[in-house]
């Protein structure tokens, strides 16, 4: 029996105690009709016709109870939700999100996708999310405009080289496409950057990922909300957390190990729920903090910022780690670039003069012949980091909170898996093999699943 089926027989009455102090019926709001399919054809017919596409989602009022409470209206956050209602048949779900749907990271980050990682239980995990990238327009009927362009992990030292073979070997083994490439040909792959040995940081190599890419952070958000919404799921934007109510717990209110989810309070009311799930990313450790649940994270901003359109150059991703940058090219011609994780603690989202300077020494030490290029934005997400560089997932010592959660700059690429395995974990009450590795419980059992060196940039 999954844990959904098992609280479900404690949920009215939690409900009735909750909603006593609220008001409401706890009825439900109306259920959709099957939305239209986006087409050319329907393009072109409501185009003819003057009629409106609907709403890619509905708007509905808050009820008293939810088989399912999942915090953060991110990518994570939609996709276990999308996933539960699809491969589990769980539609009594509501995601809530303190603003807008896609307003954390899941809207600032730069769009990258690869499975290039450095343990096997990094590139099986990341794999299947490329998997998953393949295959969701369809999926999710919705453009999500992936392009698989390649990926170049540049190395400008000895020492890098051989890192960038040792990664290559793993991602071998793992049946990844990987390989280390010379100036040559990452001259051919990307004809903008300087490759002569007069260049201040001389590029001696590179880790060459082809199944790398891009694909449009805003289409996927979207999609998954789509999906989850014509299935049944309820999507509430505007609606703050602001406690997790647990009882029978070692801590103060009864909250902490020991203790089980009863329900969540939120800027618009309470809600019975036997199952809440932390997908938030840089309040993470806020909301663990609700239940009595301690997360060995801290919370870093993390800078990009974005060049006016030219034609398009640069036709794969490229990253160099000694020098802290990486850069692609949008299909409107903005260069896109990011960096490493700022070095302190912080809730900021600002961007900073200081990150802009750097940033522009470290891009033309790549590529010269953008110096002319004005920059048009920049801005800032929040980056969940933990000791190893790799997630939080699954159950925690509080019955019915689950986290998925410490994402730190890999969070946009594991969303599409990170939805699917959270919701089997919720389904069935088994931890799947796939994210096994990644519980909370390896930080005091020492079984660490380093990823530091797989990071894009040198954090």
């Amino acid at each position: 029996m999954s844990v959904v089926s098992a609280a479900r027989s404690g949920l009215r009455s939690a409900a009735a105690a909750l909603a006593a102090t609220t008001g409401g019926s706890g009825e439900r709001g109306p259920k959709r009709s099957r939305p239209a399919r986006y087409s050319a054809a329907g393009l072109i017919a409501r185009g003819a016709s003057g009629r409106t596409w609907p709403r890619a989602w509905r708007e509905l009022p808050l009820q008293r109870s939810y088989d399912v409470v999942i915090i953060g209206g991110g990518v994570h956050g939609l996709a276990t939700a999308y996933y539960l209602a699809t491969n589990h048949g769980i539609t009594d779900v509501a995601v809530l999100d303190k603003s807008y749907l896609g307003s954390g990271g899941s809207g600032r980050n730069t769009a990258i996708i690869r499975s290039n990682y450095l343990t096997p239980e990094g590139i099986a995990f990341y794999d299947r999310s490329l998997q998953l990238y393949r295959t969701m327009a369809v999926d999710l009927n919705i453009n999500v405009m992936f392009s698989q362009r390649g990926h170049l992990t540049l190395a400008h030292t000895d020492a890098a080289l051989r890192t960038m073979r040792w990664r290559a070997e793993v991602n071998k083994l793992q049946g990844v496409d990987s390989r280390v490439i010379d100036p040559a040909t990452i001259e051919r792959l990307a004809p903008g950057l300087d490759v002569s040995s007069r260049a201040r940081y001389p590029i001696l190599g590179a880790l060459y990922h082809p199944p790398g890419g891009i694909v449009r952070h805003d289409a996927v958000v979207w999609g998954y909300a789509r999906g989850a919404d014509r299935r049944g799921v309820e999507l509430h934007q505007r609606t703050e957390v602001t406690d997790i109510v647990v009882e029978g717990g070692d801590g103060p209110d009864g909250k902490g190990p020991g203790g089980r989810v009863t329900g969540v309070r939120t800027n618009r009311g309470d809600i019975a729920t036997p199952i809440v799930v932390n997908c938030t990313a840089g309040w993470a450790t806020l909301v663990a903090d609700m239940a009595g649940v301690e997360l060995p994270i801290s919370t870093r901003p993390l800078q990009a910022a974005v060049t006016e359109p030219v034609k398009v150059f640069l036709p794969t991703v490229v990253v160099s780690g000694s020098l802290h940058v990486y850069v692609s090219q949008t299909d409107r011609g903005e260069l896109v670039f990011g960096a490493s994780v700022d070095p302190y603690n912080n809730y900021s989202v600002r961007g900073s003069l200081e990150f802009t300077e750097e940033l522009a020494s470290h891009v033309l030490a790549l590529m010269p012949g953008l110096s002319k290029m004005r920059l048009l934005r920049q801005w800032a997400g929040l980056c969940d980091m933990t000791p190893d560089y790799s997630p939080v997932m699954g159950f925690t010592p509080v019955g019915g909170f689950l986290c998925d959660v410490g994402w730190g700059t890999y969070g946009f690429k594991a969303g599409p898996v990170s939805g699917e395995t959270m919701a089997e974990c919720i389904a069935t009450d088994q931890t799947p093999k796939l994210i096994a590795p990644f519980a909370l419980s390896r930080f005091a059992a020492g079984r660490l699943v380093g990823e530091k060196g797989a990071a894009a940039v040198g954090h």
